[in-house]
C-alpha cells in the first residue's frame, strides 16, 4: 500500500493550488496550513528549491472524531497535500494516504474514519 496517492498535472503552479483548494473545499477539507518549502530553504538556507507547497488539509468533523476515538491520533494531522513543480507547466500533486498513517495505531474504529478520509483524498486527486 502506498502512503500517498498523486497524480500530474500541466498547468501553472498558482491555478493548480487553486484548484486543488477548490476540490479539498468540494470534499469539506479546510486548509489549516501552508508551508511554501522553497521560500523556507532560501531563507533559512540559502538554497534554490523548486516550487514546493505543502497544505494542511483538515476535515473538521472526521478530525473530531479521530480525535475523540484516539486521542493522540493529533500527532497525525493534518493531512498533508503536496504539490511540486516538476518543471515549468508541470506540477505533481500528492496527498497522504491517511490509512497507510494510520497502520501504526490498532485501532478498528480509527482505521474506518482514515478509510473514508482516504476516499475523499482520492477523489480530489482525480479530479485534478
Amino acid at each position: 500500500m502506498s502512503y500517498y496517492f498523486d497524480t500530474k498535472v500541466s498547468a501553472d503552479f498558482e491555478s493548480v493550488k487553486k484548484k486543488v483548494i477548490s476540490e479539498l473545499e468540494k470534499e469539506g477539507f479546510g486548509i489549516l496550513s501552508e508551508i511554501d518549502v522553497q521560500a523556507t530553504l532560501k531563507k533559512k538556507l540559502d538554497v534554490d528549491f523548486k516550487k514546493y507547497l505543502i497544505l494542511g488539509a483538515c476535515n473538521a468533523p472526521f478530525a473530531h472524531e479521530a480525535l475523540k476515538t484516539e486521542n493522540k491520533v493529533g500527532t497525525m494531522l493534518p493531512c498533508n497535500v503536496i504539490l511540486q513543480e516538476l518543471q515549468s507547466g508541470h506540477i505533481e500533486v500528492s496527498a497522504v494516504n491517511p490509512t497507510a498513517s494510520m497502520q501504526a495505531i490498532d485501532n478498528e474504529n480509527l482505521a474506518d474514519i482514515a478509510k473514508q478520509i482516504g476516499e475523499k483524498l482520492q477523489r480530489v486527486i482525480a479530479a485534478l
